[in-house]
């Protein structure tokens, strides 16, 4: 009776050192809308802002118009992801802001902040067959970095994303679909098996 009581000590003390370690509120409905976000943003890029068979230069149109909806989809998918988030915290009992919070974004956007410095610089250079590759790779790259801080299947969502941006970048006459892959249905697909497996749980 006493090694059984011993052993359940043993894991409610590895439970809390895992909660204080790790970021373990991340919300999997905010993974599905930023999917849906990503998904309709392409949609509208692809209906009225890409030229059929051809690269959009820098400095057009249609490349502000692109860069627009893009960052509106990370916009809405921060929000979002910050309030269902905040909401998912509130009802563990895990502050949504500490020194793992700040870990975690830390180590998710060095990796981010260098690859959209990067895929600046090279946009910058008339370089722009593999946009969407460079932004799969290093947005996977983030995950995995910062999967130590949170939930740890973030990581598998990571290496998918740089699996998909190696091959994009293999078939880089294809990034705009690879892009929906990789930030629309990979994020569906992620936010649904967190949410059925562990919101509804």
């Amino acid at each position: 009776m006493e090694s059984k009581k011993y052993l359940e000590d043993i894991s409610q003390i590895k439970d809390l050192m895992n909660r204080s370690s790790r970021f373990i509120s991340l919300s999997g409905l905010s993974g599905i809308l930023a999917g849906l976000y990503a998904i309709t943003g392409a949609f509208i890029a692809y209906m009225f802002f890409l030229p059929k068979g051809d690269y959009v230069a820098l400095h057009s149109w249609n490349f502000k118009m692109i860069t627009g909806i893009l960052i509106a989809v990370a916009v809405l998918s921060s929000v979002t992801a910050y309030l269902l988030t905040s909401k998912k915290a509130k009802k563990n009992n895990e502050k949504v802001w500490d020194e793992t919070t700040k870990r975690l974004l830390i180590n998710f956007l060095v990796p981010l902040a260098t690859g959209g410095i990067y895929i600046l610089i090279k946009l910058n250079s008339q370089h722009y067959g593999l946009t969407a590759s460079l932004m799969l790779i290093f947005y996977g790259l983030a995950l995995v970095n910062a999967a130590k801080y949170t939930i740890g299947n973030v990581r598998y969502l990571g290496y998918l994303q740089i699996i998909l941006g190696l091959i994009c970048a293999a078939l880089p006459g294809y990034g705009f679909w690879f892009w929906v892959i990789g930030f629309g249905l990979l994020h569906i697909i992620y936010g649904s098996l967190i949410y059925f497996k562990e919101e509804k749980a």
